[in-house]
C-alpha cells in the first residue's frame, strides 16, 4: 500500500555543514563527531493554506508537492541558510501552492521558531516584538485589560489584525481592553494562549487581506504555523528577572513527535509560564510612600498543551486534527484605599489597619479543535475543515472590601471570586477548492481558488455573585448587574473567488473577492487586486489596493463596567442600553477601509536582500468610545443601567466620575513605510555573520469625526491623540548574528519613535481630582534605543546554553510631569505602545535536542 506524504519535496543538501535549530525541533539531526549532512525530506503545503511540516523521504509519491527547502528564512532577522532558495513555501496571502516569501504579491515577515528562541522572550507576544518593527505591543494596561496579550500591525488597534492558526481563523479572548487608550474596545485573539513550543515559523502579511480571509483582516494577518515533525524531542528554559531585581520569569518550553502507524504524525506539546509583579509606581502622593502598586507588570501564571495530529487514509485524501488547551491565572494591582476610607467600618478596619490594596484575579480556560480532510479528487486541491473555539474569563477580587454587607449584615468579605464572567465562543465550518488551469489560447496558467465557510459566533455576560453586587458593589470593580447581563450569538456566511495569472512572462496579477452575510450588521462585499513584475531576478515590484472591514464585535455591542478608583468612576456602557440610548448612541455599524500599497524588492549584490513598501490605509466608521458624559449626566447614565454609586461620589469633582459608550466615532488615514534587508558576510574559517536592517515609518491622522446628538464631537482631545499619536512614529530594528564554530553572538539595537499623548490635569490634596475634560497637557514621550544581546555556546550536539539581556542598560519612558499623575502614582504613561515601564531583563536559555 502506498503512503501519502503530507509534504512536498525538498532539494538534497549534499556536503554541506548544516546549522542545528534548537528552538524549531531541527530538522536535521547531527552526529557525535559534528554535523552530519541533511537527508531529503518531503514538505507539503495544502492549497487551502495548511502548513507544512516535515517527515523522512518515502517511495512514495505525494499527493501534490512543491519543492522548497526545510529551512525557513525571516525577516528582519536572517536564518542561517546558505542561499536565498532555502527560503521557506509560505501560505498566507496566497491561494497557489508553492510560492516563497520573496516572490509574494503582499509583503510578508517569515519568522522561525528559532528566531523567536533567540529574542529571550519567553511568550510570543513579547518576542514577535522584538523582531517586527510593523508590530507593537500596549506599553503596559490598566485593570482587566492588563490581564490579556495583544498585539497591534500598522499602528491600528489590535481588532484590526486577523490571526490564522494553520491558516484557520483563531477565536478571540472573551476578555475586552475596557479602559481608555488606543487598545480600547478590542478582544483579540491571545495568541500566548498557543504553546510557544508547538510553533514551526509566524508568517506575518503586511497588507489588508478581507477579500481573503474576511473581518478582522484591515491592517494584516498573522498566521501561526504549527509543528508536524514525527520524530525528535525539545526542551528549552528560559530563566530571567528585572534589572529592577522582581519580575522574575521562568519559562519551560517541550515539544516532540511521534509517527501514527505508518501513515500519520502526532506533535505535542506544552508550555509552562510564570511572571512575578513588578513595581514601578512613584510614591503615592496622599501617604508620600511608594506603597501603591497600580503601575507594573501583573503576576500570571500559564499552562498549555496542544496536540497536532495527521493520517494519510488514501493516497489522495488526509484527515488532520489539533487540539490546543491553555490555563492562566492572572493578578492585577489597583490603587492602594486609604484607611480613612474604612472610617466606620470597624470590621475592615480590623482587616485592613493600613489601608489595603485591591487585586483583580484572572482565571481564564481557553481551547480550541479543528478537524478536517482535504485531499486531490480529478486535478482539484479541496479541504473540508470545521474549527471549534471558546475563552472563558472568570474575574474576581482580592484584598478588596464591600462596606455594605458591613453596614447592613456585620460581614466584611474581602475575596469576590466571581465579579465579572465572560464566554466568547467560535464555530466555523469552511470547504475549499484550488485548481490550476490551462486554456488554448493563453500561454500562463491559471490558479482558481473559491470556499464558503459559515460561522457561528457567541457572547455571554454571566451576573457577579451576590456579595460582589450588594449596594454599590465590591471595591475596585463592581459585580455585573442582571441587567447587564445576557447571552448574544449571530450567524456570518461567506463566499469567496481568487483568480491568478501571469498577464506577460514577468507581470502577475491576482483578484479576489468576497461577500459576507452577517445577521446583526448586515452584508458586506470586499475585494484586491495584487499585481507584480519582475524587471529581472534582482529587481521586482509589487502592488495591491484592496477593500477590508472589521465587523463590530458582539462584546463591543453589549459589554458594560464599572471600575471605581478612590475619588473617581468611569463607567463604559453598551451603546444599546437605556443610559446609551438616552444620550443620543445609536446602533454600530462595520468599519470599512481602502488599502493601497506598493512596493520594490532588489538585490543590488549578491546575498543582500532590500524591501521597500508604502502603504496607505483609509478607516472609516472606526469604532471607540465616544460621547463622554460627565458629573450628574453621566450618573444618571450609569443608574439608568442598574450602577450603584459609592456613596460620597457627590463629593468628587465634576470630571472624576464619567461614562460612554462604543460608537462608530471617526474616519482616519494611516500612512507608513516598510523597509527590510538582510546582507550575510563570510568569515572564511571563522564563520558567517548575519547583518539585517528593517524599519517601519507610520503616521495616523483624523479625516473624520462623527458629531453626537448634541452637535459635538464624539471624540475629546485625549481620544483623538489614543488613535492618532499613541503608537510609535518609527520603529528601527538594526543588528546581526556572528556565528563562529560552537559559538553565536547576537547584537541589536531597537530605536522606538515617539509617541505624544494628551494627559489630563489633576489637582486637590494628593492629586486626586480631575480637573478638566477639555484642557489637556501634551506630553511626548521622545524617541528611545534599547540594546539587546545574547550568547549561545553549543556544549554539545544536542545541548546549547545562552546568556543574553533585553534592554541591556535598562532605558526607561520619559516620566510624567506630578501633576498629570493620578494620586501622584503612574510615573510612566501607560496608554501607549512605545518602550515597555519595566526596564532591562536578563536571562539564561538552555535547549536540549534529540
Amino acid at each position: 500500500m502506498r503512503n501519502i506524504d503530507f509534504y512536498g519535496k525538498t532539494k538534497l543538501v549534499q556536503n554541506k555543514k548544516v546549522h542545528f535549530s534548537l528552538a524549531s525541533l531541527a530538522l536535521v539531526f547531527c552526529s557525535e563527531a559534528g554535523f552530519a549532512q541533511a537527508q531529503s525530506v518531503n514538505v507539503r503545503h495544502a492549497a487551502a493554506g495548511a502548513a507544512h511540516t516535515v517527515k523522512k523521504k518515502t517511495s512514495h509519491p505525494p499527493v501534490k508537492g512543491v519543492a522548497v527547502k526545510s529551512a525557513s528564512v525571516a525577516a528582519p532577522h536572517q536564518a542561517e541558510t546558505e542561499s536565498t532558495s532555502e527560503e521557506s513555501v509560505i501560505v498566507t496571502g496566497t491561494r497557489e501552492t508553492g510560492r516563497k516569501a520573496r516572490q509574494s504579491l503582499s509583503p510578508i515577515d517569515v519568522v522561525t521558531a528559532k528566531q523567536l528562541s533567540q529574542t529571550g522572550q519567553p511568550t510570543l507576544r513579547d518576542a514577535l516584538a522584538q523582531l517586527l518593527p510593523s508590530l507593537t505591543v500596549p506599553t503596559a494596561g490598566f485593570d482587566t485589560g492588563a490581564l490579556t496579550d495583544s498585539i497591534s500591525l500598522r499602528g491600528l488597534n489590535p481588532n484590526e489584525t486577523l490571526v490564522l492558526v494553520d491558516g484557520k481563523r483563531r477565536h478571540t479572548t472573551a476578555n475586552i481592553y475596557a479602559n481608555p487608550g488606543p487598545q480600547q474596545g478590542s478582544t483579540p485573539v491571545d495568541i500566548d494562549m498557543i504553546p510557544m513550543a508547538a510553533i514551526d515559523h509566524v508568517e506575518v502579511l503586511r497588507d489588508g487581506a478581507s477579500a481573503q480571509y474576511g473581518s478582522d483582516a484591515v491592517a494584516g494577518v498573522v498566521n501561526i504555523i504549527l509543528k508536524k515533525q514525527d520524530h525528535g524531542f525539545h526542551a528549552q528554559s528560559i530563566t530571567g528577572i528585572t534589572a529592577a531585581g522582581d519580575g522574575f520569569q521562568q519559562g519551560v518550553y517541550m515539544d516532540g513527535g511521534m509517527k501514527l502507524g505508518s501513515r500519520g504524525f502526532v506533535h505535542l506539546s506544552g508550555d509552562y509560564f510564570h511572571t512575578d509583579h513588578t513595581y514601578r509606581s512613584a510614591p503615592d502622593a496622599r501617604v508620600g510612600r511608594k506603597i501603591n502598586h497600580v503601575l507594573g507588570q501583573p503576576e500570571q501564571t500559564r499552562g498549555s498543551i496542544a496536540v497536532n495530529a495527521g493520517y494519510n487514509i488514501t493516497d489522495t485524501i488526509q484527515a488532520y486534527a489539533t487540539a490546543t488547551y491553555a490555563h492562566r491565572h492572572a493578578e492585577s494591582y489597583q490603587n492602594y484605599r486609604l484607611p480613612s476610607s474604612l472610617s466606620g467600618y470597624p470590621g475592615y478596619q480590623a482587616i485592613y489597619p493600613w489601608g489595603y490594596s485591591p487585586l483583580e484575579t484572572l482565571d481564564e480556560n481557553d481551547f480550541g479543535l479543528t478537524a478536517g480532510v482535504k485531499g486531490v479528487f480529478y486535478g482539484w486541491n479541496w479541504d473540508l475543515a470545521t474549527v471549534y473555539g471558546r475563552d472563558y474569563d472568570n474575574i474576581g477580587l482580592k484584598n478588596s472590601a464591600n462596606t455594605y454587607l458591613e453596614k447592613t449584615e456585620g460581614r466584611t468579605p474581602t475575596k469576590f471570586n466571581q465579579v465579572q464572567g465572560f464566554n466568547d465562543s467560535q464555530w466555523s465550518s469552511s470547504f475549499d477548492i484550488s485548481r490550476q488551469f490551462r486554456f488554448s489560447g493563453w500561454p500562463h496558467s491559471v490558479n482558481v481558488a473559491a470556499g464558503t465557510a459559515y460561522r457561528y459566533e457567541s457572547y455571554s455576560i454571566g451576573t457577579g455573585s451576590p456579595d460582589s453586587t450588594a449596594g454599590s458593589g465590591s471595591d475596585a470593580l463592581s459585580g455585573t448587574n442582571k441587567g447587564n447581563a445576557g447571552n448574544y450569538s449571530r450567524d456570518v456566511v461567506a463566499g469567496y473567488l481568487d483568480i491568478s495569472t501571469h498577464l506577460t512572462k514577468h507581470w502577475q496579477v491576482d483578484l479576489a473577492g468576497r461577500y459576507e452575510h452577517y445577521t446583526d450588521v448586515g452584508d458586506t462585499q470586499t475585494g484586491k487586486v495584487a499585481m507584480r513584475y519582475d524587471v529581472s531576478s534582482r529587481l521586482s515590484f509589487r502592488a495591491t489596493i484592496s477593500n477590508g472591514f472589521h465587523a463590530p464585535t458582539l462584546a463591543q455591542m453589549h459589554y458594560s463596567s464599572l471600575p471605581v478608583s478612590p475619588t473617581a468612576a468611569r463607567g463604559l456602557i453598551a451603546s444599546s442600553s437605556p443610559g446609551a440610548l438616552a444620550n443620543g448612541a445609536s446602533q454600530l455599524k462595520p468599519e470599512r477601509s481602502t488599502n493601497i500599497s506598493g512596493g520594490i524588492l532588489l538585490e543590488p549584490v549578491r546575498r543582500l536582500h532590500v524591501t521597500v513598501d508604502v502603504y496607505q490605509i483609509n478607516l472609516r466608521d472606526q469604532i471607540m468610545p465616544g460621547g463622554q458624559v460627565y458629573g450628574a449626566q453621566a450618573a444618571s447614565a450609569l443608574q439608568m443601567n442598574g450602577f450603584t454609586l459609592p456613596s460620597d461620589y457627590h463629593s468628587w469633582s465634576e470630571h472624576s466620575i464619567s461614562a460612554n459608550w462604543f460608537a462608530n466615532v471617526a474616519s482616519t488615514r494611516t500612512q507608513g513605510l516598510d523597509l527590510t534587508a538582510t546582507y550575510m558576510t563570510r568569515l572564511g574559517d571563522i564563520g558567517r555573520i548575519d547583518w539585517d536592517v528593517a524599519m517601519n515609518l507610520n503616521r495616523t491622522r483624523l479625516s473624520h469625526q462623527t458629531m453626537g446628538a448634541n452637535g459635538l464631537p464624539l471624540l475629546n482631545a485625549q481620544s483623538v491623540a489614543y488613535m492618532t499619536t499613541a503608537y510609535p512614529r518609527s520603529k528601527i530594528i538594526f543588528g546581526g548574528r556572528l556565528t563562529s564554530g560552537k559559538w553565536t553572538v547576537g547584537l541589536h539595537e531597537i530605536r522606538y519613535g515617539q509617541v505624544t499623548s494628551q494627559v489630563t490635569y489633576y489637582g486637590g490634596a494628593g492629586y486626586t481630582n480631575s480637573l478638566s475634560n477639555t484642557v489637556y497637557k501634551q506630553f511626548q514621550n521622545t524617541p528611545k534605543f534599547i540594546t539587546n544581546m545574547e550568547v549561545t555556546y553549543r556544549a554539545t550536539p544536542h545541548l546549547a546554553l545562552t546568556i543574553g539581556g533585553n534592554n541591556l542598560f535598562n532605558v526607561m519612558p520619559r516620566r510624567v510631569p506630578d501633576g498629570n499623575r493620578y494620586l501622584g502614582v503612574p510615573q510612566y504613561y501607560m496608554s501607549t505602545s512605545q518602550l515597555g515601564i519595566n526596564g532591562g531583563f536578563y536571562y539564561l536559555r538552555g535547549d536540549i535536542t534529540f
